[in-house]
């Protein structure tokens, strides 16, 4: 079911590269030879492998052209059952045919795995979508849930598709824990500043540094093909945006307190604009 009914659908999604698989059993035919037998017949081991081999190969005879059609001639010697298998001609013995199952017990069987999968104390085969470089993470993992939410309508009564880690909700709490931090900051740096300057209006002012910046950001990160994850946005320090805006804001308060003090009356609008613009040079 894994391997060539689910493995297939979800390679087809956008954005993604492979399916492994790990957890329950490959199907093989087994074939387990009577060594006594074998060697009553003057029969080996190679022999066996020899005649399964040349009586499960599909050969093309061609085509026949008639009444200006042509049609394709094909040999189907595909063995697709255990008693196609048991019919098998090994050799011969004084015009005898010797028969896969004369010398040898064939069921089927599992081929030996090298690991295991299990969900709630209980066996399964667990599939790992795997993502293309450069893929946007959040819209390739809501492609695949959907896709596997499509694909639990056709699966036969008894079997079953689960999700089990979704990629897309790490980056869905990721952005939320980000956007809270970012929220968080920046309630904290406009009571800081609040505390720090006296000034209710230079500190909101100075706060609106940080949406201004991660909006510039995120225009450089989305034109330079930059996802925004924990490595990027966390490069966003706060210490370092506000930094410059707090020295240049405070920088102003105090020129336009100092000039309020010489006029000794408060500044008219042109008048604190104009010592606003020539603060920062000072």
């Amino acid at each position: 079911m894994q391997d060539w009914i689910i493995r297939p659908q979800i390679r087809n999604v956008p954005g993604i590269a492979g399916v492994d698989a790990i957890g329950g059993y490959t199907k093989q035919y087994v074939v387990q030879p009577d060594p006594g037998r074998l060697i009553a017949l003057g029969l080996s081991f190679s022999d066996l492998a020899t005649a399964i081999e040349r009586n499960n190969v599909s050969t093309g005879a061609g085509y026949v052209e008639r009444g200006g059609e042509g049609t394709v001639v094909r040999s189907g010697g595909r063995v697709t059952t255990v008693s196609e298998l048991e019919q098998v001609v090994v050799t011969t013995r004084e015009g005898t045919p010797i028969l896969l199952r004369d010398v040898a017990r064939v069921t089927i069987g599992q081929a030996p795995r090298t690991g295991s999968a299990s969900g709630n104390g209980q066996e399964m085969v667990v599939g790992t979508a795997l993502m293309l470089i450069g893929e946007n993470s959040r819209t390739v993992a809501a492609a695949v849930h959907a896709k596997v939410d499509e694909l639990k309508r056709t699966l036969p009564i008894g079997i079953e598709a689960t999700v089990v880690l979704d990629r897309g909700i790490l980056v869905d709490a990721t952005i939320k824990t980000v956007a809270k931090n970012l929220s968080e900051g920046a309630l904290l740096v406009v009571v800081i500043l609040f505390l720090m300057l006296g000034n209710i209006r230079a500190a909101i002012i100075t706060a609106m540094v940080i949406p201004i910046t991660m909006l510039l950001t995120s225009f450089g990160m989305v034109r330079g093909g930059i996802s925004a994850n924990l490595m990027s946005l966390g490069a966003l320090d706060f210490g370092l945006i506000v930094d410059g805006a707090v020295i240049i804001t405070e920088n102003s308060l105090r020129h336009l307190s100092e000039r309020q003090h010489e006029k000794g009356r408060l500044l008219t609008l042109s008048e604190r604009r104009r010592r606003s613009r020539t603060a920062p040079r000072r």
